[in-house]
């Protein structure tokens, strides 16, 4: 990997170390005391690194690797060249992922822009605030009254924290944060620039003009959540706004008034859920999805990219277009609809050509 001021290495990792994280055995023969000394993509990977690969578009790169070892999932093992030595898992890129995390922890969750290790000067802490031992708060953040943060908490620049905010312990709130009417989890980390606890658009619409509903819900963001920059979650109107545990929202997501997400959902970049809208554990939206307020998404559901969901979605179905429906439904259509094209395009060249 391009050496980087950004993420400095904290240690190395001998061969029988990347194994046990894998739950597997080297193959006979191999040194488990030979040091690995960095990570790297299979392209650019030398002796001393470790690589890894899962995905069919990559093997040509595995075949022509010069990694000293790769994780890699069975289906690809006998591609490894003999030089490199496979550490062959069903979870190749979740062993790599936890390797990058012991070798890179300070790459785990947005840092300090200031190097703080208390609550720096210029930043602005209201009396009545309560902040536990090890808080860290960075220049020109503000910390409004009775807003009480737990311990290992960062705080980044510039970002606001409003009255009565309640945030957990080890959570990352970074730069230009705005956080009002919410509680916060433990570990919770909110990207550079996201929203929460703003209004929810609410209005009574009439020919009189519109009038606006008063939003007097809260948002409660529960543990391991990890939000991405400049999304934004509303509060609820007469009820709360609710990210379940180990929900995992990308950037440019926007999540309405009363919406409750589940627990362990993946919300990918661009995704807009209107008001209202229930999504159990587990569900997956790919980038760009539209869900429409006031409907249901069943547990484990996969909803494809750049689809829209108008209706109820049952539990572990995959769906996908617009709207969105089975995908099965959805590729007899693509397809019945190529014919078409086609049977009109070689009825025009019979045309032209009579």
């Amino acid at each position: 990997m391009t050496e980087s001021n950004f993420f400095p290495q904290s240690q190395t990792l001998t061969l029988r170390q990347v194994a046990e994280m894998a739950n597997t055995t080297l193959p006979d023969g191999i040194d488990g005391e030979l040091l690995l000394k960095g990570v790297a993509p299979l392209e650019s990977a030398g002796p001393g690194d470790l690589a890894y690969m899962d995905n069919p578009a990559y093997v040509g790169a595995l075949a022509a690797t010069r990694a000293g070892a790769c994780l890699v999932t069975p289906r690809y093992a006998a591609k490894v060249p003999t030089e490199t030595v496979a550490i062959v898992t069903p979870q190749a890129y979740r062993v790599f992922a936890q390797v990058l995390g012991l070798l890179f922890p300070s790459a785990m969750r947005p840092e300090s822009s200031f190097a703080s290790t208390g609550i720096s000067p210029g930043s602005f802490v209201h009396p009545s605030a309560r902040l536990e031992h090890g808080v860290r708060v960075d220049p020109g953040a503000v910390i409004g009254p009775h807003a009480e943060i737990g311990s290992g908490t960062l705080i980044g620049a510039h970002a606001v924290i409003g009255p009565k905010v309640k945030i957990g312990r080890d959570c990352s709130i970074s730069a230009n944060v705005t956080v009002s009417h919410a509680f916060i989890g433990n570990r919770v980390i909110l990207h550079p620039g996201v929203r929460i606890g703003q209004d929810g658009f609410g209005f009574a619409m009439g020919p009189q003009g519109h009038l606006k509903v008063p939003q007097v819900g809260r948002v409660i963001i529960q543990d391991d959540v990890e939000i991405g920059a400049n999304t934004t979650v509303d509060r609820g109107a007469s009820r709360d706004t609710v990210i379940g545990e180990g929900t995992k929202i990308d950037n440019l997501v926007q999540i309405a008034h009363n919406v409750v997400i589940g627990r362990h959902c993946v919300i990918v970049a661009q995704v807009g859920i209107a008001g209202s809208t229930t999504i159990e554990d587990y569900v997956a939206l790919g980038g760009q999805v539209a869900v429409k307020g006031h409907v249901r998404i069943g547990m484990g559901a996969q909803i494809a990219a750049t689809s829209g969901v108008n209706g109820d979605v049952p539990p572990g179905a995959r769906w996908g277009g617009i709207p969105a429906r089975p995908m099965r439904e959805w590729f007899r259509e693509i397809t019945a609809l190529k014919k078409l094209a086609s049977q009109g395009d070689s009825a025009k060249d019979d045309d032209a050509s009579s």
